[in-house]
């Protein structure tokens, strides 16, 4: 199958974003929701859409990272200046048990801060409170550690954008 080239490019891509702690345009794709952000601690939740199966009816387990990673970025937002620039270099993911409907949750934090790295742990959750994966990650705040063409709405006025 050959993508619709009038839908969209493949970039590089100016888009704007509600604010430092929301969801860009993948988590948006995946009806992510941020429950909660403080302190280096995150809890978000996600729908097992029939989008998000995979061969056996299962939750795809990228769908899972999607959710374990973008818990660990909001975590590390909730410590970080807003606009730091910083990525995932590095992950371990340990799946548990499979999900086959219902609502995820994932509850992360941010484990360690050496320098420009972060660690944040994250633990999915099924509906019924029983875990479904583990996710370890490391991410690393770059040396040029501002974003560019991306504006957040609560981040304009202070910016100047």
């Amino acid at each position: 199958m050959r993508p619709d080239k009038s839908i969209s490019t493949t970039g590089p891509h100016r888009f704007h974003m509600d604010g430092w702690i929301s969801c860009a345009p993948f988590e948006r794709l995946l009806h992510i929701e941020i429950v909660e952000t403080a302190n280096g601690r995150a809890v978000l939740r996600m729908p097992f859409r029939i989008e998000f199966a995979q061969g056996a009816g299962l939750m795809h387990g990228g769908a899972l990272v999607g959710l374990a990673d973008t818990a660990a970025v909001m975590a590390i937002k909730s410590i970080l200046p807003p606009q730091t620039h910083f990525a995932t270099v590095a992950m371990t993911v340990e799946y548990r048990r499979p999900v086959r409907q219902g609502e995820v949750t994932a509850r992360a934090k941010v484990a360690a801060v050496k320098g420009r790295e972060l660690e944040g742990w994250v633990q999915v959750y099924d509906d019924q409170e029983r875990p479904v994966l583990d996710f370890k990650a490391t991410f690393k705040i770059a040396r040029d550690a501002r974003i560019r063409d991306i504006s957040f709405s609560d981040t304009a006025a202070e910016s100047g954008q």
